[in-house]
């Protein structure tokens, strides 16, 4: 019997993928057998990573807002040969109030949450074909209901919305666009939140910890597999019961 939820000989494209989870993913992913182009703006430590995971792992400097940033990622996807899925992963958080929230920093906000999934989205569009894509944007739980900062909730929610509105267009032509939305998870982005505002939301998790990068990365997987081929439009939470 084959594995529904095997990966093997595939190539997918991570965004901001340096470090944090996005780098947990391109480990986890070549683990189980496949090939990773990661994109992100910190070329040292994308270059670390590529060294530290191996051949299987091409590290492009990238800019997820600027359109013709992503012919680079396109020039390694078609160097190895195939094109399989994209996460969505690059994004920015800093929950500040409306108070202070200036019109540059909700527009970068935007951009790089928001925009950046788009061209993301697109890029898979246009690669459409006989085999079947996965998209994964990766929203989170402030997609689900008001909790981060009104730059960052906006773009969050608007991905859930681009997610649906994907799956539906793309749906025919062999592309399965899904969205993530991990709670409380242990990585550099949890700096923005301060320490007792952190220990406090943490208090209020059913299942009594925050989430560690892998146990979304495992949801990701599923939904770069084959396991996961007639969904498509779902929003998966994974933040331990904290919006229960």
């Amino acid at each position: 019997m084959s594995d529904q939820n095997s990966i093997d000989g595939r190539v997918f494209v991570i965004t901001g993928g340096a470090r944090g989870m996005g780098a947990e993913m391109a480990r986890r992913l070549v683990a189980r057998g496949a090939r990773v182009v990661v994109g992100d703006l910190r070329a040292d430590e994308g270059a670390r990573l590529a060294e530290e995971i191996g051949s299987a792992c091409t590290y492009v400097t990238h800019d997820v807002t600027d359109p013709e940033g992503w012919n680079g990622i396109g020039e390694a996807v078609d160097a190895l040969g195939r094109f399989d899925g994209i996460v969505n992963n690059a994004g920015i958080f800093d929950p500040r109030i409306i108070d202070e929230t200036d019109v540059e920093f909700f527009n970068k906000t935007v951009a790089v949450n928001q925009l950046g999934t788009f061209l993301g989205i697109r890029f898979a569009a246009e690669r459409a074909g006989a085999r079947q894509l996965s998209v994964v944007n990766m929203s989170s739980v402030s997609g689900l209901r008001g909790n981060g900062g009104i730059a960052y909730v906006g773009a969050k929610w608007a991905v859930r919305g681009m997610t649906k509105m994907a799956a539906k267009e793309l749906g025919p032509k062999g592309v399965r666009v899904n969205s993530v939305h991990p709670g409380l998870i242990d990585t550099s982005m949890m700096e923005a939140i301060p320490a007792d505002r952190l220990e406090e939301r943490t208090a209020t998790i059913p299942m009594g910890r925050r989430g560690q990068p892998e146990d979304v990365v495992d949801v990701v997987i599923f939904l770069l597999s084959d396991g996961s081929r007639y969904m498509t439009g779902a929003e998966l939470t994974v933040d331990g019961g904290l919006t229960v």
